[in-house]
């Protein structure tokens, strides 16, 4: 059967007899797949699993509890053979050929007449992939990747290509026209209101395109956050716009593993702000650079490190994007206070220590007031981004606003990365270790009685303590 080469096709089931025999864990997966295809079940078993009996007891199926009789398979469109006794599988195999009757039977490619293949579902959009029972593994790897890559918003896509595709295909009779059109609604505005929950905006803009020519795209800006560097945080909708980018605008704290996710062909423009700069001459460059590349009619992911939202200027450039009428959409990204502290042991929260969480950041605006921390309290863990170079001056304004010197702190560099350095102390003291330890940016701070967590629940990275020892994390025996 491997050696032959299968050919592709979609059934449409609806409303068609179909028989399985057998009604345990296996069966239950070709039950789901044949339930969403509004097939007529029929089971035969004598034995079944609770949520083949649930299916049952809802009359989503029909189940016969008794032995499988060749006579199953005269009413029937085709079956599935999902038992564990390959003899039955044979014969169920040998009586569904006699019956021209398709037969998958599950794990043996040898008995199957047809396959059922590995799915990405985008209803009314599916892809199948198979890899004709030669290696189920390969078909599920490659579905992993795709999954990966295709957008959710496909499905709603396809359907309001459905709605207006005899619309689509009078105004377009010559096949190159209309596949260009298709081409602008997948990839240009129509696709963006989509992705953005917008329906209406999405039917107005489509029916617009059809009443003139068509306009070049006007380009969009994704705003991306790309976490903390590990790249395994950075989200499914952050992978597929790192794809989808032609410009990517990134900044210092974006590490190059993520960036060796994006698109190959992307123009990646380095715009990070280093320390003694004009971050305002910076920060109006990026906005221009923004600006510049969309009226191009291009797609333009501007990389954040962490979140844009918290401490990363995304509303500012949202403004400037709105102001100028340019379409955005935003990725939110994985935040440095959440992925640190997780991967060094530290719940931001816990019922016994703190039942709050204040962020605040050790860079200030050009004449502004300092953060009051007046409301920090000892209940509350304090999570300090980009503030290495203010530790001394944070921890005198906690001690003089009544934080204990004892309190339990810690500071993260490199939070989530291979080279990730967790230093445990006390608020008096961690100014000093931390020059003593030489840690650099990026670090973050953590002030609270959770801090002190991390000695016992530190799983990643280094791990130093207030003597400066460094303390191994007790990792659990897989064996």
């Amino acid at each position: 059967m491997t050696d032959t080469a299968l050919f592709p096709l979609f059934a449409n089931l609806a409303k068609r007899p179909v028989l399985v025999v057998g009604a345990g864990e296996i069966a239950e997966r070709k039950i789901h797949l044949l339930l969403k295809s509004q097939a007529l079940i029929t089971v035969v078993a004598h034995h079944a699993s609770e949520q083949v009996q649930r299916w049952h007891a809802t009359q989503q199926i029909t189940w016969l509890q008794r032995d499988y009789q060749a006579s199953d398979l005269d009413q029937v469109y085709l079956a599935v053979a999902a038992t564990n006794n390959r003899s039955l599988n044979a014969q169920i195999a040998d009586d569904a050929e006699a019956r021209f009757r398709l037969v998958n039977v599950v794990d043996d490619a040898e008995l199957s007449s047809y396959q059922v293949p590995a799915i990405v579902d985008r209803a009314p959009l599916t892809i199948a992939i198979s890899s004709a029972g030669a290696a189920p593994m390969m078909a599920r790897y490659v579905r992993a990747k795709l999954e990966t890559v295709l957008d959710e918003s496909l499905a709603d896509i396809t359907q309001l290509l459905q709605q207006y595709r005899q619309a689509i295909q009078q105004q377009f009779p010559e096949l190159e026209a209309r596949r260009a059109f298709y081409d602008w609604v997948i990839e240009g505005p129509v696709a963006q209101a989509v992705q953005a929950a917008q329906w209406n905006i999405a039917c107005q803009r489509l029916e617009a395109a059809l009443q003139q020519p068509l306009l070049p795209s006007t380009g969009q800006v994704i705003l991306v956050g790309a976490g903390s560097g590990d790249p395994g945080l950075l989200t499914l909708h952050g992978l597929r716009a790192l794809n989808q980018a032609d410009v990517i605008l990134y900044d210092r704290l974006v590490s190059d593993e993520i960036l060796e996710l994006a698109r190959r062909d992307a123009t990646q423009v380095y715009v990070g702000k280093k320390v003694g700069e004009d971050h305002h001459a910076t920060q109006a460059r990026i906005h221009q650079l923004m600006l510049d590349y969309v009226a191009q009619g291009l797609t333009v992911v501007r990389l954040k490190g962490g979140d844009a939202f918290v401490f990363g200027r995304g509303g500012e450039e949202l403004s400037v994007l709105r102001a100028h009428q340019v379409p955005y959409r935003v990725v939110p990204g994985i935040t440095a206070a959440l992925a640190c502290g997780a991967y060094s042991g530290i719940p931001l929260t816990h019922r016994e220590y703190a039942q709050g969480v204040q962020l605040i950041t050790g860079h200030q605006q050009a004449n502004s007031q300092p953060v009051s921390l007046a409301s920090s309290s000892e209940d509350q863990t304090l999570v300090v981004y980009m503030g290495l170079q203010q530790i001394l001056a944070f921890s005198q304004r906690l001690l003089a606003e009544g934080r204990a010197a004892e309190t339990s702190c810690a500071l993260i560099e490199n939070g989530s990365r291979p080279n990730q350095r967790v230093l445990l102390g006390e608020l008096a003291q961690i100014p000093q270790l931390a020059t003593e330890h030489a840690f650099k940016a990026p670090s973050l701070l953590v002030v609270g009685d959770v801090a002190a967590l991390a000695a016992e629940l530190h799983w990643f990275g280094q791990l130093i303590d207030a003597r400066g020892t460094a303390v191994p994390p007790v990792l659990l025996n897989a064996g």
